[in-house]
């Protein structure tokens, strides 16, 4: 059997870089969220709509010390990322098993771990233009934050943690009770889960409840950051942890069909 050098042939068929896959598979998945009117309704209008409504409006009592706008962009900022990267995320994912379009890509060089992988990172991307938008508005609307860094670092811990539990969703149950639950949960969480009312005003119970899902940690992370200008590392903590256990259970429980 004649065995050639690599590079005989041109083209040369194989496998493409591993960064090179995550970067066209995240532009693809990015591009396919910015082009979808129900995605930008969610991700985008109704967070925009809730800042200016509620920095504008006498709807919710603003904190002490605080302008309106101050106290509600850090929470409309972690009602963005849930937005897109959990309620988005997990809906998209449920109709992409059930069109088969995730068996189809498992079926390429693409492998498994890098679908979810460009997910999370077209997350990002989204999430990056979402705070961008409702950064410059809030700014127009009076917005001065403390700290900038630690609210980035908090957004991008929200995105994993949000995108973790996302694809766990997205990736176990049937389209459409992904769609049904995962409405379902954007909305408590925006009630009670620490982002319209923030965790002080709620009772003390509760409050404690709040503060260890991810929508109260994140919310008060972001908080921190740009009213006091520090870094609260409990919430961060917190958000890691459910990013860490809801990957490692999306791993065993996501199915492509």
């Amino acid at each position: 059997m004649t065995v050639f050098e690599p590079g005989t042939f041109k083209p040369a068929p194989g496998r493409g870089r591993l960064g090179r896959m995550l970067l066209a598979h995240a532009r693809v998945e990015a591009s396919l969220t910015l082009r979808h009117g129900e995605q930008i309704l969610l991700t985008l209008l109704i967070p925009l709509a809730l800042l200016l409504g509620l920095s504008l409006l006498n709807i919710l009592p603003a904190e002490d010390g605080l302008s309106r706008v101050d106290s509600v962009t850090p929470r409309i900022l972690a009602l963005a990322v849930m937005s897109s990267a959990f309620t988005g995320q997990a809906i998209a994912l449920g109709f992409d098993r059930r069109y088969g379009v995730l068996k189809r890509l498992s079926a390429t060089a693409l492998p498994r771990w890098l679908l979810v992988a460009g997910r999370l990172v077209a997350a990002l991307v989204v999430v990056a233009l979402q705070a961008l938008v409702l950064g410059i508005v809030a700014a127009f609307l009076g917005w001065s934050p403390s700290g900038l860094f630690g609210a980035v670092v908090f957004l991008f811990l929200g995105t994993l943690s949000f995108g973790a539990l996302g694809v766990l969703l997205g990736g176990a149950l049937r389209a459409e009770a992904v769609l049904a639950l995962a409405n379902i949960v954007w909305f408590v969480l925006l009630l009670a889960g620490g982002i319209l009312l923030a965790p002080a005003s709620l009772p003390s119970g509760v409050a404690t409840v709040v503060e260890l899902i991810p929508s109260g940690a994140l919310a008060q992370g972001l908080h921190a950051a740009t009213v006091d200008g520090t870094f609260a590392w409990g919430p961060a903590l917190v958000l890691t942890l459910w990013a860490a256990a809801a990957a490692a259970l999306a791993s065993k429980t996501t199915r492509l069909t």
